[in-house]
């Protein structure tokens, strides 16, 4: 189990299975946003906020929401942009204490133009 949450603690996260890798993304987002993304199943995902304590960012092809903290604008988490389509989400790991996920590989994606791994 990780735990994160953003700067003023506001947005928390638990994930309940440790993933077998982190990604780091280079897409316009993910480069400016520094995120560490951890997937999982959306049911391996406990979030906790209030309503109203977040941003949504919904942009290009419209099927992601990059979520963020109203209060001190941490990227938390992304969740599928149609809340009816569930299955897989991704938390920043950044968001964790740094030895919660110390010695999990790093696999970088090129989301910006080959769309694949580059390992």
């Amino acid at each position: 189990m990780i735990e994160g949450q953003c700067h003023c603690g506001a947005v928390r996260w638990t994930l309940k299975a440790q993933p077998d890798w982190l990604t780091r993304c280079n897409c316009s987002y993910c480069r400016r946003a520094s995120a560490l993304w951890a997937h999982a199943d959306c049911a391996q995902v406990v979030l906790d906020y209030p309503a109203d304590g977040v941003v949504r960012y919904v942009q290009g092809e419209r099927t992601l929401a990059f979520v963020s903290c109203k209060a001190c604008g941490c990227t938390t988490h992304w969740e599928a942009a149609d809340p009816e389509a569930g299955g897989r989400m991704a938390v920043n790991a950044n968001m964790a204490e740094p030895a919660a996920i110390a010695g999990l590989r790093i696999r970088h994606f090129d989301g910006a133009d080959r769309w694949e791994f580059l390992d």
